[in-house]
């Protein structure tokens, strides 16, 4: 046995149980399922490294079931609405009530304190239900639209879209310090600069291997820069708002880089 043996086998052992704990807090599948211990929090300083993958496995639920309504023969609009709908159930909605919140404390006006105290706040106001509705409506329509281009082709773009929003949003993780002590965004602290960079090439592979193939270069090339934009604005918004991040935050850096991806695949 070489000496890098052991060290390769260990990383992979790492990487493994990094999956596993992190599907277990990102979806709603049972932990029992995936070999994870109930409540088991990743560290997530190295285990945002494989959110894209665990992104990717949404994706793949919300196109299997794109997939079958279309075997069905049901109308595109349908088809779109229960693949979004199956990837909100997967996840348990986890990254839209961070975005409902975000919306509530950045549409709220007065000091950061302030914002930070309505996102706190369990109750979903004006700002947060139409940010909801208007993410859902969005991506129903360009799943919609990408459905005409073939079944197959929408489901693979739902894949990377899922992917690499992830990867996008471990990227706002790193960015920005935390905006108030405590919390997920806080108490776990960052992913790590490594972490952040396996998160980014992973989400920018899945992009480019599987919607170059199914709707070109140019849409692929064109999802990732929409992608980084949105982020980096978003993540200036945040900064300006409240000073930093917390984990709502994050739900909403997902929902915005997701949106950003499906309009560029729609776009180009």
């Amino acid at each position: 046995m070489s000496p890098e043996e052991p060290l390769l086998r260990g990383e992979a052992e790492a990487a493994i149980e990094d999956l596993r704990t992190s599907t277990a807090f990102l979806t709603r599948l049972p932990p029992d399922w995936i070999g994870s211990p109930a409540q088991a929090m990743p560290d997530f300083r190295r285990a945002a490294r494989v959110f894209p993958l665990v992104g990717a496995l949404v994706g793949a639920v919300g196109g299997a079931v794109l997939l079958l309504a279309a075997w069905l023969h049901l109308p595109p609009l349908l088809a779109a609405g229960l693949a979004v709908l199956a990837t909100v159930a997967f996840t348990g909605a986890l990254h839209e009530d961070g975005l409902a919140d975000t919306a509530d404390g950045f549409g709220g006006a007065g000091s950061a304190q302030r914002r930070l105290e309505i996102m706190d706040d369990s109750r979903i106001g004006t700002f947060g239900v139409i940010a909801v509705v208007f993410s859902l409506l969005l991506r129903v329509a360009a799943l919609t639209s990408l459905i005409a281009l073939g079944p197959f082709r929408a489901a693979l773009a739902l894949v990377a879209a899922e992917a690499l929003s992830r990867a996008a949003m471990v990227r706002f993780w790193e960015s920005l310090p935390a905006a108030k002590p405590g919390g997920l965004a806080s108490d776990t602290g960052p992913p790590d600069h490594q972490a952040t960079v396996i998160a980014l090439v992973l989400g920018f592979l899945i992009t480019l291997g599987l919607v170059w193939p199914a709707l070109g270069f140019w849409p692929a090339i064109l999802a990732i820069l929409l992608v980084s934009l949105a982020t980096y604005m978003f993540a200036r918004l945040s900064q300006d708002a409240i000073g930093g991040r917390t984990g709502d935050t994050l739900g909403a850096c997902q929902q915005v880089a997701l949106l950003a991806f499906l309009v560029g695949t729609t776009a180009a």
